[in-house]
């Protein structure tokens, strides 16, 4: 026999690449696994030998003996089903991105109501009627007295908390379609 026929009728057998390619995958799923933090640890669904060899590797500190318990998690790995790990990992890469997009929009909404004071003010105004006017408009007047005085910028950081606790109870509108309604000053 030249191919790699089974004539059993079951699924056909996978290469040897393929095979290879497995195992890399889930190497390299295991990397990931040992490198989480212990609370997202405890949210992904592991079996008990599987956590115990993750938390055995974590104190390992010789590199050979590291990478051997690595391969050791990959071996486990290979006896369960790998979708529902990934699935939790994705969903942890999805909150870091939502949060990484809170973080950009209430800097950038931040630097506008900065650079353009009480026009930005009045743009986010109409956009969210939530805002705290009284509370953004001093934090700007204070955020620039500070750099006036060449102090460090409190006020700049109250106003970034504020905005990001803002986008948290509903994201903010994004600044380039909010600056495009005031006039420009160039």
């Amino acid at each position: 026999m030249k191919g790699k026929e089974n004539h059993s009728g079951e699924q056909p057998l996978a290469s040897k690449s393929q095979r290879r390619r497995e195992a890399l995958e889930l190497k390299s799923l295991a990397s990931e696994l040992i490198k989480l933090s212990a609370a997202r640890l405890g949210r992904v669904p592991l079996d008990d030998s599987v956590r115990s060899a993750i938390m055995e590797a974590r104190k390992i500190r010789s590199n050979v003996a590291r990478k051997r318990q690595l391969q050791y998690v990959a071996k486990l790995l290979r006896r369960t089903d790998p979708e529902p790990i990934v699935k939790t990992l994705e969903e942890f890469d999805g909150e870091a991105r939502q949060l990484t997009g809170r973080q950009h929009r209430s800097e950038a909404w931040r630097d506008f109501l900065l650079e353009s004071g009480d026009l930005a003010v009045g743009v986010l105004i109409q956009q969210r009627t939530d805002a705290d006017t009284q509370a953004i408009r001093q934090l700007v007047r204070n955020a620039h007295k500070e750099t006036a005085q060449s102090k460090p910028p409190a006020s700049a950081r109250a106003l970034f908390r504020l905005l990001r606790e803002m986008d948290e109870s509903e994201p903010l509108p994004s600044v380039s379609a909010s600056s495009a309604l005031g006039p420009s000053d160039g």
